[in-house]
C-alpha cells in the first residue's frame, strides 16, 4: 500500500467508509471458513480410516474456532465504529462477490474443503512479504487497482495486497483523526451502544474508549491472523499451515484420501442471471435446509445489529446477543445436512451447501415494541419451519428442529411485547413473578379452616406438576422429588418438619417457629425446598451475592435471581456436571452411580472483584453442550475459596473437560447428549 493511499483516510467518513469494509471483510472470511468446515465427512461411515477420522475432526474443530475468531474481529471492528459514531451494520454482497468489492488479490466464495480451497486459505492470512501463492481456481479474473491517487471528499476503497497491509491504513487514519480532533471529539460515540464482556466472551468485545484502545483491537486482529512474528503457532496463517501439513501426510499415506464432501462452489437457491460460478440448487431436500438456514443466519444478523442499537449492559442486549448465538447453533446442523445432499439434476457432479443470502437490508431495527415483536414473530416462522424437517429423519434436521423450537419459546418468554414495555426482557428483569417462586395454583381445601384452629392437624398434601405443597398456619411449604439432591439439611436442621421414612404426610409446616423452617429452606442447596410466607413477611429474595459453588465429584450449587432455560426459578439450583443426570439440567445424584470424579477445589483464576455482584443469572444448556451463563457470578470452591468472577462462562457439563469447570470442547469429542432433551 502506498503512502498516498494511506493518506486518503483523512476525514472521519473515510475512515467510517474503511471500517465497514473491514467488517464485511471479516465477516465474509468467516462464511468461507464456515461452508469448508460444513463440508468435512463425519468418520469411518463416509469412508475414512480412523487416523484419518481424528484429522478432520480436528480440522472442523480448527476451521470452526477460526470463524469464531474472526466473529471476535467483528465484534471489534464494530465496537470502533460505534467509537467513532458510526451505526454498525452486518452487510454484503451475495457470494461470490463482484471483482471491484474488495482488491483484485482477495477473491471470496464459497467452496468446500480441498486442498485448493485451504491454500487459499493460507494465501488469504498470510504475513506480510510472504511468498505463499493462491490456491488454483482462486485467481482474480482481471487485476484492477482501486481508489485513486488524488483527494476526494467521496470515499473510496483502498487497495491493500494483505489483511494486515488495510489495518495498518486504518491505524494511521485514527491517528490522524485524533492528530486534527483530539481523541475526546475523535472517539465521541456512546461506549454503551459497544458489546462488552456483559453480552458475549469474544476477544475483540472490549470497550473502545481512545486511541491506544483502537489501536490495540486493530492489533490483536492482525497479530491474530497472521502471527506476529510470522511463526506464532497461535496465529490463523500457522493453524491452516498445519492443518495443509498434516493433509499433505495423510495424502501421501491414502492418495484417494477426500475428507469433504463434494459440496457446491457458490451454490445459490434461484436460477441465477449470471450463472457463471454459481450452482443452481433443484432438490427440494436441499433446498429447504438451505433455505431454513440462511433464514437463521439472516435473523442472527438483525439480532446482533439490533444488540448493538441498545444501550448496555442491558438484559435486552445481551438477551439479543445470545438469541443470536443460539441461531448459529442451529445453522450448523442444517449447513452440514446441505453438504450431504446432492444439488439437483443441473449439477449432478457436486452436493449442496448453505449460501449465507445476504438480506437487503442489514441495518439495525430500532429498539422497542415493534423490534422484539419483529423477533418473535420471526422465531417463530423458524421453528414452524424447522417442525417441517423433523420427518426426514436426519438427526441434524432433527437437533435445528429442536433448537429453533427451544429458542421460539425463549425469545417469547424474554420480550416484552405490552404496549407499555420498557426496552428491556421483562422475564430477565424480574417483572414476571420477581419472587421467582411460582404462586401455589391450589384450590383452598376443605380441611384448611380446620388446620388453622388446629395447630396439631397438617393439612393434606397436593401434588402439580411434580411439586408436593402443604400449606401451614403461617406457610406454605413446597417439595420438588426430582430436584432433590439428598443433601439432608431438611431431615437433619428441621426433623420435626420434614419426617424422614415415613408412610403416609410427611410435611409439617406448624411443627417448628417458622423463622427457623425458612432458614432450613434457604439451607436447601437445591431448591426442592420453597415457602410462601402466609403470616404477612416477606418471602425469600434474591441473595447480594451470586454465587456458583463447585462440589467435589458433584454438582453446581447456584444461588441467585436464576433464569434457567429461559424460564425463572427460585433463588437456588444444583446443575449436573457430570453429565449423567436423567433429570438435565438439574442434578439428580447420578454423580454417585457412575463414580464421577472431580475436584471441588480447583485453582483460582481472574478474581477481580465486580462492579456488580448481584442482578439476573441466566444459565442456557446448551443443545449437547455447556451450560452457558450470563450475569455477575462467583465460582467458589467446595470451601468457599473464590475460583473465578465473570460475567459471561460456559461450564462444563459433559464431565470431560479438561479445565473443569470451564468447557473446553470435549463434549463435542466425547459425543455427550442432551438427555432430557431429543436424541440427536
Amino acid at each position: 500500500m502506498t503512502g498516498t493511499e494511506s493518506a486518503s483516510l483523512i476525514t472521519r467518513e473515510a475512515v467510517l467508509h474503511g471500517l465497514y469494509e473491514a467488517a464485511e471483510l471479516e465477516h465474509n472470511l468467516m462464511c468461507t471458513y464456515l461452508y469448508a468446515a460444513f463440508s468435512l465427512k463425519d468418520g469411518e461411515a463416509d469412508g475414512l480410516d480412523r487416523e484419518e477420522t481424528e484429522a478432520v475432526g480436528r480440522w472442523r474443530r480448527r476451521l470452526i474456532g477460526i470463524a469464531i475468531e474472526e466473529m471476535g474481529h467483528l465484534a471489534a471492528v464494530w465496537n470502533i465504529t460505534a467509537a467513532l459514531g458510526g451505526a454498525p451494520r452486518f452487510g454484503r454482497t451475495n457470494f461470490p462477490l463482484d471483482p471491484g468489492y474488495l482488491p483484485a488479490g482477495i477473491v471470496v466464495k464459497l467452496a468446500p474443503f480441498t486442498p485448493e480451497t485451504l491454500q487459499h486459505f493460507v494465501f488469504l492470512e498470510r504475513p506480510r512479504g510472504c511468498a505463499e501463492a493462491d490456491g488454483e481456481g482462486f485467481a482474480y479474473e482481471r487485476n484492477y487497482s482501486r481508489g485513486s491517487n488524488q483527494r476526494r471528499l467521496t470515499p473510496m476503497g483502498l487497495n491493500y495486497d494483505t489483511v494486515g497491509d488495510f489495518y495498518v491504513a486504518l491505524s494511521e487514519g485514527l491517528r490522524g483523526l485524533v492528530a486534527r480532533y483530539g481523541e475526546r471529539d475523535t472517539f465521541a460515540g456512546d461506549p454503551a451502544l459497544q458489546l462488552s464482556p456483559h453480552e458475549i466472551d469474544l476477544m475483540g468485545a472490549k470497550p473502545v474508549i481512545c486511541l491506544k484502545t483502537a489501536i490495540a483491537a486493530f492489533d490483536a486482529i492482525v497479530v491474530q491472523g497472521e502471527g506476529a512474528p510470522s511463526d506464532s503457532a497461535d496465529s490463523h496463517y500457522q493453524k491452516f499451515v498445519a492443518i495443509r501439513d498434516e493433509f499433505r501426510t495423510l495424502l501421501a499415506k491414502n492418495p484417494a484420501f477426500i475428507p469433504a464432501f463434494a459440496a457446491a462452489t457458490n451454490p445459490v437457491l434461484r436460477r441465477p442471471p449470471r450463472p457463471e460460478g454459481r450452482v443452481w440448487l433443484e432438490n427440494p431436500d436441499a433446498v429447504d435446509a438451505v433455505d431454513l438456514a440462511n433464514a437463521s443466519y439472516g435473523l442472527m444478523l438483525r439480532l446482533l445489529g439490533y444488540a448493538f442499537a441498545l444501550r448496555g449492559p442491558s438484559a435486552e442486549k445481551a438477551l439479543s446477543v445470545d438469541l443470536a448465538i443460539g441461531l448459529m447453533r442451529a445453522v450448523v446442523p442444517l449447513a452440514e445436512r446441505a453438504a450431504r445432499l446432492p444439488a439437483g439434476p443441473s449439477n449432478p457432479h457436486c452436493h449442496a451447501g448453505m449460501s449465507f443470502t445476504a438480506l437487503r437490508d442489514n441495518s439495525p431495527l430500532p429498539p422497542g415494541r415493534a423490534a422484539r415483536r419483529f423477533f418473535v414473530e420471526r422465531f417463530a416462522q423458524l421453528a414452524e419451519a424447522g417442525e417441517g424437517l423433523r420427518t426426514c429423519g436426519d438427526p441434524r434436521a432433527l437437533a435445528a428442529a429442536h433448537q429453533l423450537t427451544s429458542l421460539a419459546k425463549r425469545v417469547s418468554q424474554g420480550f416484552d411485547l405490552s404496549p407499555t414495555a420498557p426496552n428491556v426482557a421483562a422475564v430477565a428483569n424480574g417483572a414476571q413473578n420477581p419472587g421467582g417462586v411460582q404462586a401455589s395454583n391450589r384450590a383452598p381445601a376443605a380441611n384448611d379452616a380446620q388446620a388453622a384452629n388446629d395447630p396439631n392437624s397438617t393439612p393434606a398434601p397436593t401434588v402439580l406438576n411434580g411439586v408436593e405443597t402443604v400449606i401451614g398456619t403461617k406457610m406454605e411449604l413446597s417439595f420438588e422429588t426430582k430436584r432433590c439432591i439428598h443433601a439432608r439439611f431438611c431431615v437433619t436442621g428441621a426433623p420435626d418438619v420434614f419426617l424422614a421414612n415415613v408412610q403416609g404426610p410427611w410435611i409439617h409446616p406448624d411443627a417448628m417457629e417458622v423463622q427457623r423452617v425458612v432458614e432450613v429452606a434457604h439451607a436447601c442447596p437445591s431448591g426442592a425446598i420453597r415457602y410462601r410466607r402466609l403470616d404477612g413477611v416477606r418471602d425469600e429474595t434474591a441473595p447480594p451475592v451470586n454465587l456458583a459453588g463447585v462440589r467435589e465429584a458433584g454438582p453446581y450449587a447456584f444461588r441467585g435471581q436464576l433464569q434457567i432455560d429461559g424460564e425463572p426459578q427460585a433463588f437456588r439450583a444444583t446443575l449436573c456436571r457430570c453429565g449423567a443426570s436423567r433429570n438435565k439440567p438439574f442434578c439428580d445424584g447420578s454423580h454417585h452411580e457412575v463414580g464421577f470424579t472431580a475436584t471441588g477445589e480447583p485453582l483460582s483464576g481472574k478474581t477481580d472483584m465486580l462492579p456488580v455482584r448481584d442482578g439476573i443469572l441466566a444459565i442456557d444448556p446448551e443443545l449437547n453442550g455447556p451450560l452457558a451463563v450470563r450475569g455477575n457470578l462467583e465460582i467458589t470452591s467446595g470451601t468457599g475459596r473464590v475460583i473465578a468472577r465473570v460475567v459471561t462462562a460456559r461450564l462444563c457439563r459433559c464431565g470431560g473437560s479438561s479445565t473443569k469447570p470451564f468447557c473446553d470442547g470435549t463434549h463435542t469429542r466425547i459425543g455427550f447428549k442432551s438427555t432430557n432433551e431429543e436424541p440427536v
